[in-house]
């Protein structure tokens, strides 16, 4: 029962790093990366559609990313989305393609970039810790229950506090990497 709580702890911090990851993926560099564009969804036959599905986007150059639709009429659609989402960038349209030029980050943007990837670390250590508060939860009302020993519940907590520790630490990494991409010039 304690290596239940354990396993399930463990798979669910797994699943917020994994989440810190695509938030991280959505904060822009000065390199062009298609996954800044994951989440916008474009009207499709009055469905929203996520853009990757109705075009391609590749990288041009290093600054530049190209949308390629595979329906022709979606341009104006595409465009539209774009300009209503949040990431600060003007669509090109011309012929059959949108052009997303990314203008080079000043020292002031790169700045609010970092307290935005800071911030989107904190949340996860939270939520990694309220993952560990509900195992310790769930371990403690085992051994109420006496189906565990108490000395196996301290065990699971000491176990339950290390995956945590381990997790937070894996948290403080992925944000140091992301902290040295957006101040790299």
């Amino acid at each position: 029962m304690l290596n239940e709580i354990r396993d399930d702890a463990a798979e669910r911090m797994q699943k917020t790093i994994e989440s810190l990851n695509q938030s991280f993926a959505k904060i822009r560099t000065g390199r062009a990366n298609p996954r800044l564009l994951d989440g916008i969804t474009v009207e499709y036959y009055g469905v929203d559609t996520p853009l990757n599905q109705l075009a391609s986007v590749n990288v041009e150059d290093a600054r530049t990313l190209l949308i390629s639709p595979w329906e022709k009429k979606l341009l104006p659609q595409i465009e539209k989305a774009i300009l209503k989402s949040d990431i600060g960038i003007t669509p090109n349209v011309s012929n059959d393609v949108v052009r997303l030029p990314l203008p080079p980050l000043t020292e002031q943007n790169r700045k609010d970039l970092v307290k935005q990837a800071k911030q989107e670390s904190e949340q996860a250590r939270v939520a990694l810790r309220n993952i560990r508060r509900d195992a310790i939860a769930d371990v403690r009302e085992v051994v109420k229950e006496k189906e565990a020993s108490e000395d196996d519940g301290r065990r699971a907590e000491e176990t339950l506090q290390a995956l945590t520790d381990k997790f937070v630490a894996e948290v403080d990494k992925v944000l140091a990497g992301k902290e040295h991409d957006l101040m790299a010039i």
